[in-house]
C-alpha cells in the first residue's frame, strides 16, 4: 500500500513506521486514521518480522489530532437526534482507540522513538508501546483538557499501568509538558539520547538485539505480561503454566544451546505468518 503520512521499511526482521508529515508536525489528520491501521495489518501479515520501531520525521514526534478533524467534523458527531449522535460518537472514539490498541496486540514488541513534542493523541499512541525511548529535547503532554475535552484515546488508561497514578492525575489536570529528564525519572521512558540521530540508532540496536531472540519466546513474553498487567499474580502464573504447557518444546532451547556452543548466531524458524486462517490457499 501507498502511504501518504507514514512510511514502512522491513530490514533484518525488523519493521520501521515512520510518521511522515514534518511540515505539519506529524499530526494525525484522516489519512493517518485510515493509514496506521492498514500499516499495523502490513506488519502483522508479513513474513518473519520480530520487532517493529515507530520513530518520526522533522523537530515534533507528532501534535497529535491534526486540526482539521476538529474544524471540519463529521456532521454527525454535532448535529441530528440526541440518542444517534451520542451512538454514532462512542463508534467513532472505538474506531480510534483500535487504531492504537493494534499496536498492544501485535505479538511482536513495539518500540517508540520519541524526539521534540509528544502531544495529545501521540502520547495515545506511545502509551500502547512496549517501551519508549526520547531525546533531550522531548516533552509529553495530555493536550486535550487544555483544549476542553477529556483525552480519550488511552492515555488516561494505559499511562497509570507505567507511571504513578497521581502523576498521571497532575498531567491530566494541568496539561502540562513532562520534560525527558521526568520521564525518564518516572519511567515513562526507558533511555534519553542526545539527538534524533542517536536516538533512532540505539533504538534499532535494540531491535536488532530482540531480533536474534527466539520469536516464540519473544511473543509469549509479550503476551504474559500484557496479561499479568491485566489480572492478580495468582491469575498470570496459572495462565503462565497452561502457557507453558503448550508452547514449551524443544526446538528453540537446543538451537540456543548448539549455537553457543558452534559459536555462531542462532537461526530460529520463523512463526507462521498472521494472515487470514480459513480464506487462505492450501494449494
Amino acid at each position: 500500500m501507498a502511504y501518504t503520512t507514514l512510511q514502512l521499511e522491513f530490514n533484518n526482521h525488523i519493521a520501521h513506521l515512520i510518521l511522515n508529515r514534518p511540515t505539519a508536525l506529524n499530526s494525525m489528520n484522516r489519512a493517518f486514521w485510515q493509514e496506521l491501521p492498514a500499516a499495523i495489518r502490513e506488519v502483522e501479515q508479513a513474513d518473519d518480522l520480530r520487532v517493529l520501531v515507530i520513530s518520526s520525521t522533522g523537530k515534533h514526534f507528532s501534535a497529535g489530532m491534526d486540526l482539521e478533524v476538529f474544524s471540519q467534523p463529521d456532521p454527525r458527531m454535532f448535529g441530528g437526534e440526541p440518542s444517534r449522535r451520542a451512538e454514532f460518537m462512542r463508534r467513532l472514539v472505538l474506531e480510534l482507540q483500535a487504531c492504537f490498541t493494534a499496536l498492544e496486540d501485535l505479538r511482536i514488541p513495539v518500540l517508540a522513538a520519541i524526539q521534540g513534542g509528544c502531544i495529545g493523541g501521540a502520547l495515545d499512541l506511545v502509551a500502547a508501546c512496549d517501551s519508549r525511548y526520547c531525546t533531550e529535547d522531548a516533552f509529553f503532554t495530555i493536550k486535550e483538557t487544555e483544549l476542553g475535552i477529556t483525552a480519550d484515546l488511552g492515555s488516561l488508561q494505559r499511562l497509570p499501568k507505567w507511571i504513578s497514578p497521581g502523576l498521571v492525575r497532575e498531567l491530566a489536570y494541568t496539561a502540562r509538558h513532562l520534560s525527558a529528564t521526568e520521564a525518564a525519572a518516572c519511567g515513562l521512558v526507558n533511555r534519553v539520547f542526545t539527538d534524533q540521530s542517536a536516538l533512532v540508532a540505539g533504538v534499532m540496536e535494540l531491535a536488532a538485539q530482540i531480533a536474534k531472540h527466539s520469536p516464540l519466546a519473544v511473543a509469549g513474553s509479550k503476551a504474559m505480561l500484557n496479561y499479568a498487567r491485566d489480572h492478580s499474580v495468582a491469575e498470570s502464573l496459572h495462565y503462565m503454566a497452561t502457557w507453558q504447557a503448550g508452547m514449551f518444546q524443544a526446538a528453540d532451547l537446543m538451537e540456543s544451546i548448539q549455537a553457543k556452543q558452534a559459536k555462531r548466531a542462532t537461526q530460529y524458524a520463523a512463526l507462521h505468518q498472521q494472515t487470514p486462517i480459513m480464506t487462505k490457499s492450501t494449494d
